[in-house]
């Protein structure tokens, strides 16, 4: 027992008390190494649920295959049904079935057979009445996630079939307001909802007093299971997403397996795992309309008060295609971020802007920490292998802080603009970027850095050139330019 104590506690302390801070190559390889040993132990916290051996099929519930006539009631018939006889699997059959929101319940694995698709509508009564939600990291009251779970535990989703989002520039992406999306002057849009809820969550305004919906046009997450926990997501194709897909908020043991993700649309982020702890995303596929995978907690004032952070997390063994970052903390991170490991990845594309991205501001705050990366396949990208960007958003009274970052085995084999670049405060520089055993070729500014404290390069070559200490210094004395 008392291993598996000392386990459970390296799993859950800061990177930074377990391991020590060496100056020379041999000590910051060791601390590496300690690093994913503690990784280890996290991936250990982290187990899959298991479901009865019972299936609840959806087309004896009333289900029709007839993709034009709504099958919410009876898919949510068939969840309640397995809920309420122990748990089991919902199981969709070959087949399109048109939905609307669909809530899971405990001991739940919705599974979609082979040839099987949900196809969600396109009308907003079909995902009402409105839940409790988190938007962009502000909580309010808006249209239902497709699939959301609130305070449920042991719930998967799971099979071979598509989640069809059904969005396009005519349908959910106009929202946005972005001419690219299918938006006219003169159509509806987000804006003046996104102001308000801003402004509701700075004022303090009772979650259950923010009440959005029609006449807001905040567009509903993909998947959202809420202060939930035992979450497996599997083997799913996902594509057309209103707005963010993968976003569980406040969750804890949440795996992420073998998921692929293709939609181009306004913030079609891949997965989201927001205020959540011991995550596993592993084996996936991004292809998407903004960043891959964005690791969060929380915007300003929602994120501190409520204070979790991300923590925990392993990415792993998966491959990144179009998106605005590969690997991302932020922008929403009020709440902070510690012990984020992501290893064996690939990435490859010119549309590709970034392959690790920090994004917060003094209008966010947050500590994020103990970030580890390790054995990064890159073909190309647009804009930044490593960036950190405290300005990323309006500044205001809460100094965010970043520290203690290690990238090993990168290898680029054509960049951008950008090898590193880090743009962050005076008064809270980035502290502790070290990078390590690293290639990056192709790009057009090697190392830009403004305010940084600790920052090393070890073996670590850049257009053909080892990287010096000199390099380090006179990065930070060249006028600074962003994107």
């Amino acid at each position: 027992m008392k291993q598996v104590r000392n386990l459970i506690l390296a799993a859950v302390l800061p990177i930074s008390v377990l391991v020590s801070c060496g100056e020379t190559q041999n000590k910051q390889t060791n601390e590496s190494d300690k690093a994913w040993e503690t990784a280890d132990s996290i991936r250990a916290l982290i187990v899959e649920p298991t479901f009865a051996k019972k299936d609840f099929v959806i087309t004896e519930y009333g289900a029709g295959l007839d993709s034009t006539v709504l099958s919410t009631k009876a898919i949510n018939g068939a969840i309640e049904a397995c809920h309420a006889d122990g748990g089991g699997r919902v199981v969709v059959p070959k087949g399109t079935f048109l939905t609307g929101a669909i809530h899971l319940k405990s001991n739940v694995n919705l599974h979609l057979e082979d040839g099987a698709k949900l196809l969600f509508s396109r009308d907003v009564e079909d995902y009402k009445p409105l839940v409790k939600t988190r938007w962009e990291g502000m909580e309010c009251m808006n249209y239902s996630p497709l699939i959301y779970a609130y305070g449920e535990e042991n719930i998967a989703i799971t099979g071979n079939g598509i989640l069809d989002g059904n969005a396009n520039n005519e349908h959910w992406w106009p929202w946005k307001a972005k001419k690219e999306h299918g938006w006219v002057e003169g159509m509806d849009n987000q804006l003046a909802a996104v102001k308000k809820l801003t402004q509701d969550v700075k004022d303090r305004v009772p979650v259950e007093e923010r009440v959005y919906g029609d006449g807001h046009f905040l567009r509903p997450p993909f998947i959202q299971p809420y202060n939930s926990s035992n979450i497996l997501i599997a083997d799913v194709k996902i594509i057309n997403a209103p707005f963010w897909n993968i976003n569980p908020v406040l969750c804890e043991n949440v795996t992420v397996r073998n998921v692929s993700v293709v939609t181009h649309g306004p913030n079609n982020d891949g997965c989201n795992p927001e205020s959540s702890k011991n995550v596993l995303i592993a084996d996936c596929y991004f292809d998407t309309g903004d960043d891959c995978i964005a690791i969060k907690s929380g915007r300003n004032e929602d994120g501190r008060e409520i204070g979790r952070p991300a923590e925990n997390h392993i990415i792993e063994n998966c491959e990144m295609k179009d998106g605005h970052g590969g690997i991302v903390l932020g922008s929403e991170i009020s709440g902070g971020a510690k012990n984020i490991f992501a290893q064996n990845l690939k990435m490859d594309s010119p549309e590709l802007d970034r392959i690790l991205r920090i994004k917060t501001s003094s209008l966010r705050g947050g500590v994020i920490e103990d970030i580890y990366v390790r054995n990064i396949e890159v073909g190309t990208y647009k804009e930044a292998a490593v960036l950190v960007d405290m300005y990323y958003e309006n500044p205001g009274d809460f100094m965010p802080t970043v520290r203690n970052i290690t990238v090993e085995n990168l290898n680029v084999k054509e960049g951008g603009k950008f090898g590193v670049l880090i743009n962050a405060y005076e008064e809270s520089p980035a502290e502790n970027l070290r990078i390590i055993n690293s290639t990056i070729e192709g790009v057009d500014v090697p190392i830009q850095a403004n305010y940084t404290r600790g920052m090393k390069f070890d073996n670590v070559t850049i257009n053909g050139k080892l990287v010096s200490e000199e390099d380090v210094q006179s990065s930070s004395e060249a006028e600074f330019e962003t994107f």
